[in-house]
């Protein structure tokens, strides 16, 4: 028992101390863009595909589970509303934020924790190259300033999916569904919807790297590795959210 503890306050130190080494170097060094670029468009742009599929499919059964139940009442009216509301406050920042946690974080904690095992990342330290700068900070910044934006793209597909059910199968007017859809949504929706794929990407970030970073004992290690990844990240992901939602639904 006593050893898991330090164990786990250990874990908490050597995050704690990568997140303050991460803003102390967002504000005395400059990032390098070339490396910035390449990581938006592998986190970024790549992850559109598979957030197309997944939040469409959302928006879709969403909406035909409710139009179920719905039916029985006579208020299928309600769904362009309970399907906005479902997709903006919970599940497009939250099904994003798995599917990258997922599809970047695994590769980020592999491709670090390979450089660590092959000792790259100590041959950077030997040349005097903060590996944190030039590892860790594109792939920080391009998670924060990508996430945001993928989830609000998720938010939009998954609405689109609710609609074509709504239009298609319930014969519900597409102005009035969309004038539905926007009279739901409040302004606390929304920044609660924005203030989730922040915290989500500071989450995969320091925890995919930190894995990489404190990868042991070759293949086997990267391998374990990237399992921790993702099932911490899948855990502080759904934890940060609960306690958001709390915060905005209930606190604030």
């Amino acid at each position: 028992m006593k050893k898991s503890i330090d164990n786990f306050l250990y874990y908490i130190g050597r995050i704690t101390m990568l997140l303050g080494h991460i803003i102390y170097l967002l504000f005395t060094k400059k990032p390098r863009f070339a490396l910035l670029y390449r990581q938006l468009v592998k986190i970024g742009l790549e992850s559109f595909p598979i957030v197309f599929l997944t939040s469409i499919f959302i928006g879709i059964v969403i909406a035909l589970q409710s139009a179920y139940q719905m039916q029985k009442l006579s208020a299928e009216i309600y769904i362009a509303s309970l399907v906005a509301l479902s997709v903006v406050r919970e599940l497009g920042p939250v099904i994003t934020g798995l599917v990258v946690a997922g599809r970047v974080g695994a590769s980020v904690s592999a491709e670090l924790g390979t450089m660590k095992v092959t000792e790259q990342i100590d041959a950077m330290e030997v040349m005097a190259t903060d590996s944190v700068q030039y590892l860790v900070i594109p792939r920080f910044l391009a998670l924060l300033i990508m996430l945001p934006l993928l989830t609000v793209y998720a938010d939009i597909i998954g609405i689109f999916g609710g609609f074509l059910i709504g239009v298609t199968k319930l014969g519900i007017g597409a102005t009035q569904y969309l004038r539905l859809t926007f009279e739901a949504l409040s302004m606390k929706d929304i920044y609660s919807g924005f203030t989730k794929p922040i915290i989500f990407a500071i989450i995969i970030a320091l925890i995919s790297s930190q894995e990489g970073f404190m990868a042991r004992g070759g293949a086997e290690g990267v391998g374990k590795a990237t399992t921790r990844t993702v099932v911490n990240t899948f855990i502080l992901i759904i934890t940060a959210d609960c306690l958001i939602t709390a915060l905005y639904y209930f606190v604030l």
